[in-house]
Formats: C-alpha cells, sequence, structure tokens
C-alpha cells in the first residue's frame, strides 16, 4: 500500500529523513516510535505531502506522489489536538471531507451516522464540539479522517492528551476498529505501550533513520542494538564477550542462549532474568531502591564493584532497600546485541 525508497528530508543541512525505506502492507497497522527529532513526525508529514522530499520517492498504491497535493494524495492525517472546527458541530466535522470531495448531503448524513456509531458516539452529530471531553474529541477526529475513505490512514501521537486509563481502553477499541473496516494505518508516538498495543509491526528511528522493524513481540524479545534496547526502557546493558554459551561481564561470566554471536559485544538481560536468591549464593548484591510498577516491583541492585541491576520481583517477594541478595542469571532472559550504539 506504501512505500518508501530512500526518502531523505533535511533541514539546515541536517537530515531529519536519511534514506528512509519502508513498506506498509494492506491492511497493516505500523506504528513508528523513537525519541524526540528522530524523525517520526516528519516521516508522517512527508507521506502527507506536508513536506516535501529532498530525495528518494513515495509511493501509493504503486502510484509515485511526487507532485500530487495534499488533498488527491487519498490519505487520512488525525493530528494530536485533533484539530477539530469549533464553529461546527459535531456532524458538520465529520462530514467535511466528504463535502470537499462534492457526497450529496444525503449520503453525507448517512456515512456521519455509520461513522459516529462505529466510534461508539451514536446521534452525536448535533452536539457542540466545545461539549466534547477529551475522549470523545478524539473519536470525532478520527471519525473524520475515515469519512472519505482513505487508502491510508495516518496517526500523529492520536492518544498524546489523553489520561493513561483513556488511553488504554481506546487504543484496544481503535485496533479492533481498524480491524474490522480492514484500514491500513502508519501511527507515530512516543508510547511504547501504545504502540506495542496497536501495531501490528513497530519501527524504530533514530536520527532520521529507521533502527529496527519488527512485529512487538520480535522487537521486545530481541532489540536490534544497546539504543533500542534503551530505548525500550532496558537498563541491564553492559559489554561482553561471549564465547561458546558463556559470556564475560562485569557482572561475572552469564549464560547465553545457543547460537548467540559470539566474541565481543553487548549483552541485555531482561529484569525477568535477573533471578534473587540467598546473598550466599551469585553475584552479591545490596538493594538501592524499590519501584511498584503495577504487577511487579522493579528491584534496583548495586552490585559491589559492577554496574547497576533491575530485577523484576513478585510484589509479596520483593526485598527492602537495604537487603543483601544474591543474583543469578536465567539465560532465557539473556540477549547479545547486534553492537554498541554509544548511548
Amino acid at each position: 500500500m506504501l512505500r518508501l525508497e530512500e526518502a531523505t528530508v533535511r533541514f539546515a543541512g541536517r537530515a531529519a529523513l536519511d534514506r528512509v525505506g519502508l513498506e506498509v502492507a494492506e491492511r497493516e497497522i505500523v506504528c513508528v516510535l523513537g525519541p524526540s527529532g528522530g524523525g517520526k513526525s516528519t516521516l508522517l508529514r512527508t507521506v502527507a505531502g506536508l513536506q516535501p522530499l529532498d530525495g528518494g520517492r513515495v509511493f501509493l498504491a504503486g502510484r509515485d506522489l511526487e507532485g500530487t497535493p495534499v488533498h488527491r494524495r487519498g490519505v487520512g492525517l488525525m493530528f494530536q489536538d485533533h484539530q477539530l472546527f469549533p464553529q461546527r458541530d459535531v456532524g458538520g466535522n465529520v462530514a467535511f471531507g466528504l463535502r470537499m470531495h462534492g457526497a450529496a448531503r444525503g449520503e453525507q448524513e448517512a456515512r456521519v451516522a455509520e461513522l459516529l456509531d462505529l466510534v461508539g458516539l451514536p446521534g452525536a452529530a448535533r452536539r457542540a464540539v466545545a461539549s466534547l471531553s477529551g475522549g470523545e474529541q478524539q473519536r470525532v477526529a478520527l471519525a473524520r479522517a475515515l469519512a472519505p475513505g482513505p487508502r491510508l490512514l495516518m496517526l500523529d501521537e492520536p492518544l498524546g492528551q489523553l489520561d493513561r486509563s483513556l488511553r488504554e481502553r481506546l487504543v484496544v477499541e481503535l485496533r479492533e476498529l481498524f480491524g474490522r473496516l480492514g484500514t491500513t494505518v502508519l501511527a507515530v508516538t512516543h508510547d511504547q505501550g501504545e504502540a506495542f498495543a496497536l501495531a501490528d509491526r513497530v519501527v524504530v528511528m533514530r536520527d532520521g533513520r529507521i533502527a529496527q522493524s519488527g512485529s512487538p513481540l520480535e522487537v521486545w524479545q530481541r532489540p536490534a542494538d544497546e539504543f533500542v534496547a534503551r530505548f525500550l526502557g532496558f537498563g541491564n546493558v553492559v559489554a561482553a564477550t561471549v564465547t561458546g554459551q558463556a559470556a564475560d561481564t562485569p557482572w561475572g561470566k552469564l549464560p547465553v542462549p545457543e547460537g548467540s554471536p559470539q566474541g565481543p559485544g553487548t549483552l541485555l538481560v531482561r529484569p525477568a532474568g535477573v533471578r534473587l536468591v540467598d546473598a550466599s549464593d551469585g553475584l552479591r548484591c545490596t538493594v538501592a531502591a524499590r519501584t511498584f510498577r503495577g504487577t511487579h516491583v522493579a528491584v534496583h541492585l548495586r552490585p559491589e564493584q559492577a554496574p547497576g541491576l533491575e530485577a523484576a520481583c513478585p510484589l509479596r517477594t520483593a526485598p527492602e532497600p537495604g537487603d543483601e541478595v544474591g543474583v543469578v542469571f536465567d539465560a532465557a532472559e539473556v540477549v547479545v546485541l547486534g553492537g554498541s550504539s554509544g548511548v
């Protein structure tokens, strides 16, 4: 459905997009993650036609979009702040794109009613925009973006202004809705939980380039490098030398999965793989702090002469700050990364 070939955009000589290649299949939901300034929004604006390319090409359904104005690209775009028209009621907002395409009044009314029902706002066509909650405005903006039947729907931080509980509920509803409609979606977000819950495929960007692309499970289980691992929130990352099924690290000799790359590299141990045992066994550590994470406690450990560690512990068994514990490592939660990124 969408293909970018060496897409390049420069601002003041700096590449905001650096020869990016990306494909999005029909009916696929792709979420782009990355730090601020990584190129996420520039990518979206380029596909929409709001930002001209300095190099490369963008194709939609096999058609080169060079020179095609925004309103003729057949894409829907929904911004973080929704950008609803305050002078129009809900129905007028949803029908805007249909009017621009010359749809008859009866067709507009039927489509508005259909979409409002679809996004969970039946009968809301005559409501004033000012009377809507944040979540309701998000639904209206989504209905407006879907109304003209875009080949590609693009979302720019679609849930960024909503509170956490509402975001978590709406992201599930969005995935179900897109599945029913067969919508092709390209979304950018800074929220990892949102991206992993919504996407069929996650793309991580850094400095205008794609650092990793894969299913949510693939990216989470096997980050491509140190940058991706740390961006996803993993802190247990150290230099290591792998020989066979063991690695020499600042934490001692650790087991690694069979088939791991050999020689010098970078090692990630997911917190679930840091197992706490009696202080007389394993790597001796002091519990520096605990952080409640809802389903578990993140226990921050301080070894005597090695980098700090984070372990994930059940709520009832998490040790207290100041306790002495031992640590052993589970090879199933150890990942030999593709290389050090220097972060």
